[in-house]
């Protein structure tokens, strides 16, 4: 059976989309190719309010993460975490070999502009990665703050992580001063998984010809300089089938309207915490809550395998706690292309299964 998911990705995608990953394929080195892959870009600075250059990379988002840790630092990171995500840009910091230093906060909280600003004014870090949307937690960090402090540091490169929040949160690229800001297609950009996007400020460009060893595949400089020289093509064979989809999806994202898709999302994110709040209690704190994702703290001791088990027999899923809160806490995806009316049918199956 097909399950709705309401997990924090892979989504559930729209059938037309799921046929575009069908179109015939043409020669990854054509016209046609560079047109497709043009235009993508095109629209996508659109989405990330962006006059910047955009990196199109057949991997997940961690692979951009880790080729912007690995391309941009040439002094020392600074990686501010907010959960499970925002420590892995750290352990790939240190698997290859970039110094870095971690900011943690407990599970739930924010990283603060007064944390930022603390560890920047050390002089000791020419790069900062901060987590938009924590989606172990349900925090999304307060970027718009924490730009007013980065910008007080002209040589500090910005790497934002919006894996689970670009499509589904208004994120200002330019207006904010971020030099990478990362997301994947299998979030609310409601497509499969396999594509992952950065936008590439001049900064970091100037930043990563001054840094010798960036990799090979990873290499976000060479990205940068391949598509420029060959018109919008890539070194490496990238997955078509995405790039039909995405163009496709785009333009459906354009058709609602942006505005219209974050107040859609954020109506959504409402209606689930005061839901939680009503039958449960939200695990983040409230004043840094995610609009894509909703993490709840499981103050009624169910067995949340046993009601996923349930909702499957149904045709949903949502997701338990991640890592150290496995059943101490559940996860509701509310993001890319589902309504109020699919957040309500499986708030209600819940209800109905738990007697609430």
């Amino acid at each position: 059976m097909h399950k709705k998911l309401f997990i924090p990705g892979p989504v559930s995608v729209k059938p037309d989309v799921l046929e575009k990953m069908a179109t015939p394929m043409i020669g990854h080195r054509s016209k046609d190719a560079s047109a497709l892959q043009r235009r993508i870009s095109d629209k996508l600075r659109k989405l990330f309010y962006t006059e910047e250059e955009i990196l199109l990379s057949t991997t997940s988002g961690s692979g951009l993460m880790e080729g912007a840790i690995r391309s941009c630092t040439a002094k020392r990171a600074a990686v501010f975490s907010v959960g499970a995500f925002g420590k892995r840009w750290y352990e790939m910091a240190v698997s290859n070999n970039v110094p870095a230093d971690l900011f943690e906060v407990e599970w739930g909280q924010a990283t603060t502009p007064e944390m930022v600003e603390e560890a920047l004014s050390t002089g000791k870090y020419d790069l900062v990665t901060i987590t938009h949307n924590e989606t172990s937690t349900g925090v999304m960090n307060p970027i718009e703050e924490i730009s007013k402090v980065i910008k007080k540091y002209p040589d500090v490169v910005w790497c934002v992580d919006a894996v689970s929040s670009a499509g589904g949160s208004k994120i200002e690229v330019d207006k904010l001063g971020i030099d990478i800001c990362i997301t994947s297609t299998q979030k609310a950009l409601g497509l499969p998984p396999g594509l992952a996007i950065c936008t590439f400020s001049k900064k970091a460009v100037e930043r990563a010809k001054q840094v010798p060893h960036r990799g090979y595949y990873l290499d976000l400089l060479s990205l940068y300089d391949y598509i420029q020289k060959k018109d919008y093509q890539y070194p490496s064979t990238p997955s078509l089938s995405h790039m039909f989809a995405l163009d496709y999806q785009l333009d459906k994202i354009f058709e609602e309207g942006l505005d219209n898709r974050f107040a859609r999302h954020i109506e959504m994110a409402e209606y689930v915490r005061a839901w939680a709040k009503k039958h449960f209690a939200l695990f983040a704190d409230e004043r840094y809550l995610s609009n894509t994702l909703t993490t709840i703290s499981n103050t009624r001791n169910i067995d949340i395998a046993e009601l996923n088990k349930e909702l499957g027999k149904r045709g949903f899923q949502i997701s338990n706690g991640y890592g150290k809160m496995k059943d101490k806490t559940f996860r509701i995806a509310h993001m890319a292309d589902y309504t109020l009316d699919d957040v309500k049918e499986v708030l209600g199956h819940i209800e109905d299964i738990l007697k609430l």
